[in-house]
């Protein structure tokens, strides 16, 4: 089993890539539509992802993108909290 990355790196990959893609994590959680332990899962299925590397590229080339890459381990939650 490979080393978890750190918290708060993932952490804050996890806002630029809500951003990037339009899903508003803070908003849902602040509206209880995303649960503490859904906004700690994002994060710790981050933290055990292979592409952090890759993501922090993609997130320097695609700001403002409709869908995160299907190699995010998180992109059906974004896509999910953007239809929200």
């Amino acid at each position: 089993m490979k080393p978890l990355g750190d918290r708060k790196q993932h952490y804050w990959l996890v806002k630029q890539m809500a951003k990037a893609t339009g899903a508003d994590v803070v908003g849902a959680h602040a509206s209880g539509r995303l649960a503490q332990s859904d906004w700690a899962n994002l994060v710790q299925t981050c933290r055990e992802c292979d592409w952090s590397e890759g993501c922090q590229r993609w997130l320097h080339t695609n700001p403002k993108a409709s869908d995160a890459p299907a190699s995010c381990p998180n992109c059906d939650r974004f896509a999910a909290l953007q239809a929200v």
